[in-house]
């Protein structure tokens, strides 16, 4: 899988957490109220996610600077569903508070990184290393930006987001597909090895809007085999953000 430089990815995050932010600026008790783009989720329900996860990942990495590592979410998956619940009422100024405190925590957190080996350093996030974490933080805040339906869908994904969700999320294809992703105007990518092949063909954040399980906002997605027109093929469910029992 390739992924971008530290620095890079540092700097992604920084815009990421930008934008989101500027967003959730322009929300009113209202706003917060209304449906987002996920289902029975409401904007709120949003919000608190990602205050949820800019904290929980924050924590991966103070514990990680210990040595130590820690559960992704205090509670597990639990504890992550029932704090989501208990502040996706809350007002467009509570949830303001929370996520630009979150943000602050997440993103001093990775600042805070060496060059090189702080980078590398375990966390129990997908039994991974701290760019694991960084990665996920990045495709949390881009990809919940767009569901918080304020004007910034998956049309405005870079092509090096899209690109590494392609790499990620190649993990939703079924044992027995294999996906030929032809995005306009770039070189074409292949995805699984199964003996059942798919092209999928359109707009670069099309394709990956229909990946991360969004709905792709530019209309050019096309999906053909043998020539012919087909369904697009069912995907697997989103990987696990903790690592599979042994």
């Amino acid at each position: 899988m390739t992924a971008p430089a530290p620095a890079d990815l540092l700097a992604e995050l920084h815009k990421a957490a930008a934008l989101v932010a500027s967003t959730a600026a322009k929300f009113t008790d209202e706003d917060v109220k209304a449906p987002s783009a996920l289902p029975g989720w409401t904007r709120g329900h949003v919000l608190a996610h990602l205050a949820g996860i800019t904290n929980a990942m924050a924590r991966q990495l103070e514990y990680a600077a210990r040595g130590e590592t820690v559960e992704l979410y205090d509670g597990g998956m639990d504890g992550r569903n029932k704090a989501i619940g208990m502040a996706a009422g809350h007002s467009a100024d509570a949830h303001r508070v929370d996520l630009d405190a979150g943000l602050e925590r997440a993103l001093k957190a990775f600042d805070a990184l060496e060059a090189g080996p702080g980078w590398k350093v375990p966390i129990a996030y997908r039994g991974g290393v701290v760019l694991d974490g960084g990665l996920a933080l990045w495709r949390e805040l881009v990809i919940h930006t767009a569901d918080l339906g304020a004007g910034l869908g998956p049309e405005t994904w870079s092509r090096p987001f899209c690109e590494h969700l392609f790499d990620f999320l190649a993990a939703r294809v079924q044992p027995g597909d294999k996906l030929v992703l032809q995005p306009l105007g770039l070189p074409p990518r292949t995805l699984g090895s199964g003996g059942t092949s798919t092209v999928i063909s359109g707009m670069i954040t099309d394709i990956a809007a229909w990946l991360a399980g969004r709905e792709p906002s530019l209309g050019s997605l096309r999906a053909s085999a043998a020539a012919d027109g087909v369904d697009l093929p069912e995907l697997l469910p989103w990987p696990a953000g903790t690592p599979a029992a042994k």
